[in-house]
Protein backbone atom coordinates (compact mmCIF):
# COMPACT_ATOMS: atom_id res chain seq x y z
CA UNK A 1 0.00 0.00 0.00
CA UNK A 2 1.04 3.45 -0.78
CA UNK A 3 2.47 5.55 2.32
CA UNK A 4 1.21 8.51 2.35
CA UNK A 5 2.50 9.21 6.01
CA UNK A 6 5.44 10.01 4.12
CA UNK A 7 5.04 12.39 1.63
CA UNK A 8 6.43 15.78 1.65
CA UNK A 9 4.32 18.83 1.56
CA UNK A 10 3.83 20.03 -1.40
CA UNK A 11 2.05 23.65 -2.90
CA UNK A 12 -0.01 24.65 -6.31
CA UNK A 13 0.72 27.35 -8.59
CA UNK A 14 -1.68 30.41 -6.86
CA UNK A 15 -3.83 30.26 -9.81
CA UNK A 16 -4.59 26.52 -9.74
CA UNK A 17 -8.35 25.28 -10.44
CA UNK A 18 -9.86 23.28 -7.71
CA UNK A 19 -12.91 21.51 -9.05
CA UNK A 20 -15.21 19.06 -9.14
CA UNK A 21 -17.02 17.48 -11.81
CA UNK A 22 -20.88 15.90 -13.01
CA UNK A 23 -22.66 14.82 -15.82
CA UNK A 24 -26.32 15.80 -16.22
CA UNK A 25 -27.22 12.57 -16.91
CA UNK A 26 -25.88 10.98 -13.58
CA UNK A 27 -26.93 13.41 -11.34
CA UNK A 28 -29.94 15.67 -12.36
CA UNK A 29 -32.61 12.47 -13.24
CA UNK A 30 -35.31 12.10 -15.71
CA UNK A 31 -33.26 13.45 -18.61
CA UNK A 32 -34.99 11.16 -21.07
CA UNK A 33 -32.25 11.01 -22.95
CA UNK A 34 -31.64 7.56 -24.90
CA UNK A 35 -30.52 6.07 -21.70
CA UNK A 36 -33.81 6.64 -20.16
CA UNK A 37 -35.63 4.93 -23.17
CA UNK A 38 -36.50 0.98 -22.02
CA UNK A 39 -36.48 0.05 -26.01
CA UNK A 40 -33.13 1.81 -26.68
CA UNK A 41 -31.21 1.84 -23.13
CA UNK A 42 -28.56 -0.95 -23.18
CA UNK A 43 -29.54 -4.01 -21.60
CA UNK A 44 -26.32 -4.50 -19.42
CA UNK A 45 -23.56 -2.00 -17.90
CA UNK A 46 -20.58 -2.08 -16.83
CA UNK A 47 -19.16 -5.98 -15.63
CA UNK A 48 -22.31 -7.08 -16.92
CA UNK A 49 -24.33 -6.56 -14.66
CA UNK A 50 -28.32 -5.63 -15.43
CA UNK A 51 -29.26 -2.42 -16.51
CA UNK A 52 -30.66 -0.28 -14.18
CA UNK A 53 -32.88 2.82 -15.11
CA UNK A 54 -31.32 6.51 -13.46
CA UNK A 55 -34.99 7.35 -12.79
CA UNK A 56 -34.18 10.70 -10.13
CA UNK A 57 -30.45 9.80 -10.35
CA UNK A 58 -29.09 12.60 -7.15
CA UNK A 59 -32.16 14.81 -8.09
CA UNK A 60 -30.02 17.74 -9.16
CA UNK A 61 -32.43 19.29 -11.63
CA UNK A 62 -34.03 20.23 -8.22
CA UNK A 63 -31.73 20.29 -5.73
CA UNK A 64 -28.84 22.12 -7.49
CA UNK A 65 -28.19 24.65 -4.86
CA UNK A 66 -27.43 21.71 -2.69
CA UNK A 67 -24.90 20.34 -4.99
CA UNK A 68 -23.33 24.23 -5.02
CA UNK A 69 -23.30 24.77 -1.54
CA UNK A 70 -20.75 21.31 -1.06
CA UNK A 71 -18.67 23.00 -4.14
CA UNK A 72 -18.48 26.07 -1.60
CA UNK A 73 -17.88 24.18 1.60
CA UNK A 74 -15.08 22.50 -0.02
CA UNK A 75 -13.59 25.74 -0.96
CA UNK A 76 -14.08 25.05 -4.49
CA UNK A 77 -13.35 27.49 -7.40
CA UNK A 78 -14.40 25.28 -10.30
CA UNK A 79 -17.17 23.15 -11.49
CA UNK A 80 -17.09 20.88 -14.56
CA UNK A 81 -20.86 20.10 -15.33
CA UNK A 82 -23.28 19.17 -18.19
CA UNK A 83 -25.79 20.68 -20.58
CA UNK A 84 -28.46 18.09 -21.37
CA UNK A 85 -29.60 18.37 -24.88
CA UNK A 86 -32.27 16.25 -24.65
CA UNK A 87 -33.67 18.53 -22.26
CA UNK A 88 -33.26 21.64 -24.49
CA UNK A 89 -34.66 19.59 -27.75
CA UNK A 90 -36.66 17.23 -26.57
CA UNK A 91 -38.32 17.14 -29.69
CA UNK A 92 -35.98 17.18 -33.33
CA UNK A 93 -36.33 21.05 -34.20
CA UNK A 94 -38.37 22.57 -31.21
CA UNK A 95 -36.17 24.11 -28.60
CA UNK A 96 -37.52 24.05 -24.93
CA UNK A 97 -36.91 27.78 -23.62
CA UNK A 98 -38.41 26.81 -20.54
CA UNK A 99 -35.05 24.28 -19.95
CA UNK A 100 -32.78 26.61 -21.15
CA UNK A 101 -33.49 29.65 -18.56
CA UNK A 102 -33.34 26.44 -16.02
CA UNK A 103 -29.85 25.94 -16.92
CA UNK A 104 -29.20 29.74 -16.37
CA UNK A 105 -30.09 29.74 -13.59
CA UNK A 106 -27.73 27.09 -12.27
CA UNK A 107 -25.31 28.82 -14.06
CA UNK A 108 -26.13 31.94 -12.84
CA UNK A 109 -25.73 30.44 -8.93
CA UNK A 110 -22.66 28.99 -10.10
CA UNK A 111 -21.41 32.89 -11.00
CA UNK A 112 -22.44 34.09 -8.09
CA UNK A 113 -20.52 32.13 -5.31
CA UNK A 114 -17.34 32.84 -7.67
CA UNK A 115 -16.87 29.43 -9.14
CA UNK A 116 -15.88 29.06 -12.82
CA UNK A 117 -17.62 26.65 -14.76
CA UNK A 118 -16.31 24.16 -17.73
CA UNK A 119 -19.12 23.42 -19.65
CA UNK A 120 -19.78 20.35 -21.40
CA UNK A 121 -22.07 20.08 -24.33
CA UNK A 122 -22.03 16.45 -24.85
CA UNK A 123 -21.43 14.16 -22.21
CA UNK A 124 -22.83 10.72 -23.66
CA UNK A 125 -25.91 11.05 -23.98
CA UNK A 126 -28.25 12.84 -26.39
CA UNK A 127 -32.08 12.67 -27.51
CA UNK A 128 -33.95 9.94 -28.19
CA UNK A 129 -35.04 11.52 -31.93
CA UNK A 130 -30.92 11.92 -32.56
CA UNK A 131 -30.32 8.00 -31.01
CA UNK A 132 -33.09 6.72 -33.67
CA UNK A 133 -31.42 8.79 -36.91
CA UNK A 134 -27.89 6.77 -36.29
CA UNK A 135 -26.29 9.56 -33.70
CA UNK A 136 -22.67 10.24 -34.30
CA UNK A 137 -22.40 6.56 -36.31
CA UNK A 138 -22.89 8.97 -39.53
CA UNK A 139 -21.98 12.28 -40.64
CA UNK A 140 -25.42 12.65 -41.98
CA UNK A 141 -26.24 14.24 -38.39
CA UNK A 142 -23.46 16.39 -38.72
CA UNK A 143 -26.05 19.61 -38.88
CA UNK A 144 -28.13 18.37 -36.16
CA UNK A 145 -25.88 18.89 -33.22
CA UNK A 146 -24.15 22.36 -34.84
CA UNK A 147 -28.01 23.57 -34.69
CA UNK A 148 -27.66 22.47 -31.10
CA UNK A 149 -24.53 24.32 -30.66
CA UNK A 150 -25.50 26.88 -32.29
CA UNK A 151 -28.12 28.22 -29.79
CA UNK A 152 -26.45 27.07 -26.35
CA UNK A 153 -23.41 28.79 -26.90
CA UNK A 154 -24.63 32.56 -27.24
CA UNK A 155 -27.38 31.61 -24.22
CA UNK A 156 -24.43 30.76 -22.05
CA UNK A 157 -21.47 32.01 -22.84
CA UNK A 158 -21.12 34.74 -20.57
CA UNK A 159 -21.28 32.04 -17.65
CA UNK A 160 -18.71 29.79 -19.04
CA UNK A 161 -15.40 29.65 -18.45
CA UNK A 162 -14.16 27.20 -20.53
CA UNK A 163 -16.18 24.78 -23.27
CA UNK A 164 -15.69 21.35 -23.37
CA UNK A 165 -17.38 19.61 -26.44
CA UNK A 166 -17.59 16.31 -26.70
CA UNK A 167 -16.72 13.86 -24.16
CA UNK A 168 -14.11 10.63 -24.42
CA UNK A 169 -14.47 10.31 -28.33
CA UNK A 170 -11.96 8.23 -28.04
CA UNK A 171 -12.80 5.42 -26.54
CA UNK A 172 -12.99 2.60 -28.89
CA UNK A 173 -15.08 -0.09 -26.82
CA UNK A 174 -17.28 3.03 -26.43
CA UNK A 175 -17.86 3.91 -30.01
CA UNK A 176 -16.50 2.35 -33.03
CA UNK A 177 -13.59 3.54 -34.70
CA UNK A 178 -15.95 4.49 -37.42
CA UNK A 179 -18.01 6.86 -35.37
CA UNK A 180 -14.51 7.83 -33.53
CA UNK A 181 -13.41 9.17 -36.75
CA UNK A 182 -17.10 10.66 -37.12
CA UNK A 183 -16.96 12.39 -33.67
CA UNK A 184 -13.28 14.54 -34.52
CA UNK A 185 -15.14 16.17 -37.38
CA UNK A 186 -18.31 16.63 -35.12
CA UNK A 187 -15.74 17.96 -32.63
CA UNK A 188 -14.22 20.18 -35.57
CA UNK A 189 -16.79 21.76 -36.66
CA UNK A 190 -18.50 22.30 -33.60
CA UNK A 191 -15.21 23.94 -32.12
CA UNK A 192 -15.82 26.95 -34.95
CA UNK A 193 -18.88 27.23 -34.41
CA UNK A 194 -18.48 28.39 -30.67
CA UNK A 195 -15.27 30.76 -31.91
CA UNK A 196 -18.08 32.76 -33.49
CA UNK A 197 -19.54 33.43 -30.35
CA UNK A 198 -16.76 32.71 -27.58
CA UNK A 199 -13.81 33.82 -27.25
CA UNK A 200 -13.16 31.32 -24.00
CA UNK A 201 -11.32 28.33 -24.62
CA UNK A 202 -12.90 25.23 -26.31
CA UNK A 203 -11.45 21.55 -25.70
CA UNK A 204 -12.65 17.91 -25.74
CA UNK A 205 -12.00 15.95 -23.27
CA UNK A 206 -10.29 12.56 -23.91
CA UNK A 207 -9.93 9.53 -21.61
CA UNK A 208 -6.25 8.55 -21.13
CA UNK A 209 -5.96 4.95 -19.97
CA UNK A 210 -2.17 3.70 -19.79
CA UNK A 211 -1.86 0.72 -22.04
CA UNK A 212 0.49 -1.86 -20.24
CA UNK A 213 1.97 -5.15 -21.56
CA UNK A 214 0.45 -7.59 -19.23
CA UNK A 215 3.94 -9.77 -19.02
CA UNK A 216 6.42 -7.03 -19.41
CA UNK A 217 8.34 -5.75 -22.66
CA UNK A 218 10.03 -8.58 -23.23
CA UNK A 219 6.65 -9.81 -23.94
CA UNK A 220 6.73 -9.13 -27.71
CA UNK A 221 3.09 -10.20 -28.40
CA UNK A 222 1.94 -8.48 -25.23
CA UNK A 223 3.86 -5.30 -26.20
CA UNK A 224 2.63 -5.63 -29.62
CA UNK A 225 -0.57 -4.94 -28.58
CA UNK A 226 -0.40 -2.68 -26.03
CA UNK A 227 1.67 -0.37 -29.13
CA UNK A 228 -1.65 -0.53 -31.48
CA UNK A 229 -4.52 -0.36 -28.63
CA UNK A 230 -2.64 2.90 -27.02
CA UNK A 231 -2.48 4.35 -30.19
CA UNK A 232 -6.02 3.30 -31.17
CA UNK A 233 -7.08 4.69 -28.11
CA UNK A 234 -4.64 7.48 -27.68
CA UNK A 235 -2.49 8.77 -30.32
CA UNK A 236 -4.52 8.77 -33.33
CA UNK A 237 -6.77 11.33 -30.99
CA UNK A 238 -3.40 14.08 -30.32
CA UNK A 239 -2.33 13.20 -33.85
CA UNK A 240 -4.97 14.05 -35.20
CA UNK A 241 -5.41 17.18 -32.94
CA UNK A 242 -2.06 18.04 -33.40
CA UNK A 243 -2.08 17.60 -37.22
CA UNK A 244 -5.67 17.59 -38.76
CA UNK A 245 -5.04 14.44 -40.06
CA UNK A 246 -7.42 11.60 -38.14
CA UNK A 247 -4.85 8.54 -38.98
CA UNK A 248 -6.46 5.04 -38.55
CA UNK A 249 -4.97 1.26 -39.42
CA UNK A 250 -7.16 -0.29 -42.13
CA UNK A 251 -9.33 3.14 -43.40
CA UNK A 252 -8.39 5.88 -45.24
CA UNK A 253 -6.79 9.02 -43.62
CA UNK A 254 -9.10 12.09 -43.35
CA UNK A 255 -7.78 15.18 -44.03
CA UNK A 256 -9.21 18.08 -42.49
CA UNK A 257 -6.98 20.89 -41.32
CA UNK A 258 -9.71 22.77 -39.75
CA UNK A 259 -9.61 19.86 -37.05
CA UNK A 260 -5.84 20.98 -36.36
CA UNK A 261 -5.30 22.75 -32.96
CA UNK A 262 -9.28 22.51 -32.25
CA UNK A 263 -8.14 21.62 -28.37
CA UNK A 264 -7.14 25.31 -26.99
CA UNK A 265 -5.40 23.54 -24.15
CA UNK A 266 -5.74 19.28 -23.37
CA UNK A 267 -8.87 18.03 -21.30
CA UNK A 268 -8.38 14.89 -19.84
CA UNK A 269 -10.41 12.09 -17.72
CA UNK A 270 -7.39 10.00 -16.42
CA UNK A 271 -7.90 7.10 -13.62
CA UNK A 272 -6.02 3.88 -14.58
CA UNK A 273 -3.75 1.34 -16.77
CA UNK A 274 -5.16 -1.10 -18.32
CA UNK A 275 -3.28 -4.60 -18.28
CA UNK A 276 -3.07 -5.79 -22.15
CA UNK A 277 -3.17 -9.51 -22.49
CA UNK A 278 -2.47 -10.24 -25.90
CA UNK A 279 -3.90 -14.20 -24.89
CA UNK A 280 -7.28 -13.37 -24.15
CA UNK A 281 -10.27 -11.79 -26.39
CA UNK A 282 -11.05 -9.94 -23.64
CA UNK A 283 -7.52 -8.39 -23.91
CA UNK A 284 -7.82 -5.28 -21.28
CA UNK A 285 -9.58 -6.34 -18.37
CA UNK A 286 -6.81 -8.31 -16.29
CA UNK A 287 -4.92 -6.79 -13.19
CA UNK A 288 -2.28 -7.33 -11.16
CA UNK A 289 -4.13 -8.76 -8.10
CA UNK A 290 -0.62 -7.69 -5.99
CA UNK A 291 -2.12 -4.51 -6.30
CA UNK A 292 -5.47 -4.70 -6.44
CA UNK A 293 -7.32 -2.96 -3.40
CA UNK A 294 -10.83 -4.57 -3.95
CA UNK A 295 -12.61 -0.95 -3.25
CA UNK A 296 -15.92 -2.65 -3.76
CA UNK A 297 -17.58 -5.94 -3.43
CA UNK A 298 -17.47 -6.26 -7.12
CA UNK A 299 -13.64 -6.05 -9.39
CA UNK A 300 -13.86 -2.56 -10.99
CA UNK A 301 -11.92 -0.92 -12.99
CA UNK A 302 -10.77 1.88 -10.52
CA UNK A 303 -8.77 -0.54 -8.12
CA UNK A 304 -5.84 -0.21 -8.63
CA UNK A 305 -4.23 3.36 -6.73
CA UNK A 306 -1.21 4.01 -9.77
CA UNK A 307 -0.76 7.50 -9.48
CA UNK A 308 2.60 7.18 -12.03
CA UNK A 309 0.35 6.99 -14.75
CA UNK A 310 -1.00 10.73 -14.03
CA UNK A 311 2.22 11.85 -14.02
CA UNK A 312 3.00 10.11 -17.50
CA UNK A 313 0.00 11.10 -19.07
CA UNK A 314 0.75 14.98 -18.43
CA UNK A 315 3.87 14.12 -19.49
CA UNK A 316 2.64 13.25 -22.54
CA UNK A 317 0.77 16.28 -23.14
CA UNK A 318 3.19 19.24 -23.04
CA UNK A 319 2.66 20.92 -25.64
CA UNK A 320 -0.21 22.62 -24.37
CA UNK A 321 -1.75 23.50 -20.89
CA UNK A 322 -3.47 20.74 -19.21
CA UNK A 323 -6.75 20.60 -17.44
CA UNK A 324 -7.45 17.40 -15.62
CA UNK A 325 -11.17 16.85 -16.39
CA UNK A 326 -11.93 13.90 -14.31
CA UNK A 327 -9.62 11.49 -11.89
CA UNK A 328 -11.09 9.67 -8.90
CA UNK A 329 -12.08 5.93 -7.33
CA UNK A 330 -14.98 4.44 -6.95
CA UNK A 331 -14.70 2.35 -3.04
CA UNK A 332 -17.12 1.90 -0.39
CA UNK A 333 -14.18 2.54 2.11
CA UNK A 334 -13.64 6.05 2.17
CA UNK A 335 -10.28 6.43 2.93
CA UNK A 336 -9.29 4.57 -0.04
CA UNK A 337 -10.86 8.15 -1.63
CA UNK A 338 -8.27 10.20 0.63
CA UNK A 339 -5.27 7.92 -0.26
CA UNK A 340 -5.80 8.11 -3.80
CA UNK A 341 -6.35 12.20 -3.88
CA UNK A 342 -2.96 12.83 -1.89
CA UNK A 343 -1.33 10.37 -4.08
CA UNK A 344 -2.90 11.50 -7.50
CA UNK A 345 -1.80 14.79 -6.27
CA UNK A 346 1.77 14.08 -5.82
CA UNK A 347 1.74 13.11 -9.22
CA UNK A 348 0.44 15.78 -9.92
CA UNK A 349 2.64 18.25 -8.71
CA UNK A 350 6.07 16.04 -10.04
CA UNK A 351 4.22 16.46 -13.17
CA UNK A 352 4.44 20.22 -12.36
CA UNK A 353 7.95 20.25 -11.59
CA UNK A 354 8.43 18.26 -14.56
CA UNK A 355 7.45 21.06 -16.56
CA UNK A 356 3.91 20.82 -17.52
CA UNK A 357 1.07 23.80 -17.47
CA UNK A 358 -1.81 21.83 -15.83
CA UNK A 359 -4.11 23.81 -15.43
CA UNK A 360 -6.01 22.49 -12.38
CA UNK A 361 -7.19 19.58 -11.21
CA UNK A 362 -11.71 18.53 -11.17
CA UNK A 363 -12.21 15.49 -8.90
CA UNK A 364 -14.50 12.79 -9.93
CA UNK A 365 -17.18 12.98 -8.15
CA UNK A 366 -19.00 15.23 -6.68
CA UNK A 367 -21.70 13.15 -5.40
CA UNK A 368 -22.43 9.22 -5.54
CA UNK A 369 -24.27 9.47 -8.78
CA UNK A 370 -25.82 6.85 -11.32
CA UNK A 371 -22.73 5.40 -12.89
CA UNK A 372 -24.28 3.86 -16.69
CA UNK A 373 -26.59 1.78 -15.81
CA UNK A 374 -25.68 0.84 -12.11
CA UNK A 375 -25.20 2.44 -8.33
CA UNK A 376 -23.00 0.46 -6.88
CA UNK A 377 -20.02 2.72 -8.18
CA UNK A 378 -19.50 5.12 -5.29
CA UNK A 379 -17.44 7.85 -6.76
CA UNK A 380 -18.59 10.64 -4.80
CA UNK A 381 -16.99 12.94 -2.21
CA UNK A 382 -20.54 13.18 -1.00
CA UNK A 383 -22.93 10.46 -0.44
CA UNK A 384 -26.57 10.74 -1.63
CA UNK A 385 -29.60 9.03 0.50
CA UNK A 386 -31.59 8.23 -2.83
CA UNK A 387 -34.38 7.63 -1.08
CA UNK A 388 -34.60 11.55 0.87
CA UNK A 389 -31.92 12.70 -1.93
CA UNK A 390 -29.74 14.47 1.27
CA UNK A 391 -26.22 14.98 0.52
CA UNK A 392 -23.49 14.15 2.97
CA UNK A 393 -20.09 15.13 2.46
CA UNK A 394 -17.74 12.28 2.78
CA UNK A 395 -14.59 12.68 5.18
CA UNK A 396 -12.93 12.50 1.94
CA UNK A 397 -14.44 15.39 0.99
CA UNK A 398 -13.15 17.41 3.85
CA UNK A 399 -9.58 16.46 3.38
CA UNK A 400 -10.15 17.29 -0.55
CA UNK A 401 -11.60 20.88 1.03
CA UNK A 402 -9.07 21.44 3.29
CA UNK A 403 -6.39 20.80 0.87
CA UNK A 404 -7.98 23.58 -1.69
CA UNK A 405 -8.39 25.71 1.23
CA UNK A 406 -4.64 25.98 1.82
CA UNK A 407 -3.79 25.59 -2.00
CA UNK A 408 -1.50 23.02 -0.64
CA UNK A 409 -1.07 19.04 0.50
CA UNK A 410 0.87 18.53 3.70
CA UNK A 411 1.56 16.02 6.31
CA UNK A 412 -0.49 17.49 8.99
CA UNK A 413 -3.95 17.96 6.60
CA UNK A 414 -3.16 13.97 5.91
CA UNK A 415 -2.45 12.94 9.46
CA UNK A 416 -5.72 14.70 10.33
CA UNK A 417 -7.91 12.42 7.90
CA UNK A 418 -5.66 9.31 7.38
CA UNK A 419 -5.12 6.21 9.98
CA UNK A 420 -3.50 3.11 8.95
CA UNK A 421 -6.40 1.27 10.37
CA UNK A 422 -8.37 0.34 6.74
Amino acid sequence: MINILEYSDITFPEDFLWGATTAGQQIEGNNNSFYDDKEIAPKFAYGGVPYQMAGRACNSYEMYKEDIALLKKMHLNSYRMSLEWSRIEPVEGQFDEKEIEHYRDVLKELKKNNIKVCLTLHHNSHPVWFHQLGAFKTMDNLDYFLRYVEKVVPEFDEYVECWLIINEMNIVFEYTIEESINLLQYHAKAYHVIKKYSNKPVSSPMNYAEKKPMRGVTDKPDQIMADYIDYMENEFFLHAIRTGEIVVPFHDAVYMPELKDTCDFWAVNVYTRQLINSRKAMFRFDRYEASSIHSLDVPYFSDDICPEVVFHCLNRLKDKPVLITENGIACKNDKYRVIYIAAVLQAVKQAIDSGVKVLGYLHWSLLDNWEWGTYTPTFGLASVNHETYERTLKPSGYFYGEIVENNALTLDIIKKYYSNNI
